[in-house]
C-alpha cells in the first residue's frame, strides 16, 4: 500500500471548491438511462406562452387582431348593403319625380293659353252683343251708328287691356329715330320739317312681348331733299 495513501486518505476524495460543478454531475449523457432531455426552443416557447406556437389548434379568441378585422368586414358590408338600398329608394323616387315633371311640363304646354283665354272670353262676349246691336232694326237706338262706334271702342280697349296685361306692348315709332331693331322701312320720302333718317309716318304698328320683337313697324322714313 502506498504509504502517502495511508497518511493522507483525503486526496482520493474530490478536492473541489464548492462554486465548481462537474460537467459530468450537472450534464449526464442524453443516451444514459434515466436522462432527460432538454425540452429545446419548442418546449421553451410553449412553456412561455408563445401566441405563435402555443394553441395553433385553437379557434382565435376574441379581441385579437384578426376578429377585429372579422368584424370591421361585417360592418362594412352591413354598411355597404345598407347605402345600397337607400341609393335603389333614391333612385325610384327621382325616377318617379322625373317622369311627375314630365308629366306637368306637357299639361303646362297644353293649357299654357288658358288665362289669356279666359280673359278673352268677355271679350268674344261684347264682340257677340255689338253683331247682334248691328243687326237690330235701323230704329232702333243700339243701332245708331254712334252707339255702336261707342261699344266698338269699349271692346277694343277692354282687348288692349288683355293683351297689355299678357305682356304685348305697341312700338311707338312715329317721329322717332329709324331703329333696325325694332322698325321695317318701307320706303323713304323727300321731308324738309323731318329730320333725315327719322319716322315720318306709321305704316303698320309693331308689337313686342316685353322685350322681344313680335313684329317690327313698318315706317316710312325721311330723307333730305335732293333739291
Amino acid at each position: 500500500m502506498d504509504p502517502e495513501l495511508k497518511m493522507n486518505p483525503k486526496k482520493s476524495r474530490d478536492t473541489r471548491t464548492p462554486g465548481e460543478t462537474s460537467a459530468e454531475v450537472s450534464m449526464p449523457d442524453a443516451g444514459s438511462p434515466g436522462a432527460t432531455p432538454s425540452p429545446g426552443p419548442a418546449g421553451w416557447a410553449a412553456e412561455a406562452g408563445d401566441p405563435g406556437t402555443a394553441g395553433e389548434d385553437a379557434s382565435v379568441p376574441a379581441g385579437t387582431p384578426v376578429s377585429e378585422a372579422v368584424e370591421e368586414l361585417k360592418t362594412k358590408a352591413a354598411q355597404a348593403d345598407e347605402n345600397w338600398q337607400q341609393y335603389l329608394r333614391m333612385a325610384a323616387d327621382f325616377e318617379n319625380y322625373r317622369k311627375r315633371a314630365a308629366r306637368e311640363r306637357q299639361e303646362a304646354i297644353k293649357y299654357a293659353s288658358e288665362g289669356i283665354l279666359q280673359k278673352l272670353m268677355p271679350v268674344i262676349d261684347n264682340l257677340d252683343m255689338a253683331i247682334n246691336a248691328a243687326g237690330a232694326p235701323t230704329d232702333s237706338p243700339a243701332a245708331s251708328p254712334d252707339s255702336l262706334r261707342t261699344g266698338i271702342m269699349m271692346i277694343f280697349n277692354q282687348l288692349k287691356t288683355v293683351l297689355s296685361e299678357s305682356g304685348l306692348e305697341e312700338i311707338n315709332a312715329q317721329g322717332q329715330p329709324f331703329d333696325p331693331h325694332w322698325h321695317e322701312a318701307v320706303a323713304q320720302e323727300d321731308s324738309t320739317g323731318i329730320p333725315e333718317g327719322h319716322v315720318i309716318r306709321q305704316v303698320r304698328k309693331g308689337y313686342k312681348l316685353r322685350d322681344r320683337l313680335l313684329r317690327p313697324a313698318s315706317v316710312v322714313v325721311a330723307r333730305k331733299p335732293t333739291g
